[in-house]
This record gives C-alpha cells, sequence and structure tokens, in this order.
C-alpha cells in the first residue's frame, strides 16, 4: 500500500512527532491490550488485599493504554507526512 500525501502542508509532523510515530509504529498492538488487561488484573489484586487507593491508581492506566493502542493502530495503517 502506498503512503498518501500530506493533502494539507500547512498542518505537518515535526521531526519529533515523526521519529515517534516510526518508534511507535513497530511495536506490536497487542502489547498495549495486554498492558491494559494487565492493569485491569492487577487493579483487582490491590482491591482484593484492601489496598482501595492504589488498585484505583493502576486501574486508571487501563484506559490510556487502550488510547495508545489506538494511536499505535493509526498509525500503522496511515503513516505520519
Amino acid at each position: 500500500m502506498a503512503k498518501s500525501k500530506n493533502t494539507n502542508p500547512e498542518h505537518s509532523e515535526g521531526p519529533v512527532a515523526k521519529t515517534i510515530e516510526n518508534q511507535t509504529a513497530k511495536l506490536p498492538s497487542d502489547l498495549f491490550l495486554w498492558s491494559a488487561l494487565g492493569s485491569m488484573a492487577v487493579s483487582l489484586f490491590l482491591q482484593a488485599q484492601g489496598d482501595r487507593e492504589r488498585s484505583l491508581f493502576v486501574g486508571q492506566w487501563a484506559a490510556p493504554f487502550l488510547i495508545l493502542g489506538l494511536y499505535n493502530k493509526l498509525v500503522k495503517l496511515e503513516g505520519n507526512d
């Protein structure tokens, strides 16, 4: 599949964003899914141990992991500029 050119040259990625996107595209998408599930499992364990504050803290990591996974997938499918 050929990369499409940026149709709006006014809004292009900087060198740091391009580097980050190129590096994160190398990570498997499963990594983010397993990280989210792992954080939920650790949260459940902490909740069972009675450590409510840490359980809530770790449990909130699932959503950012899943969002990072979506970002990773978009970079793989669409690429950058």
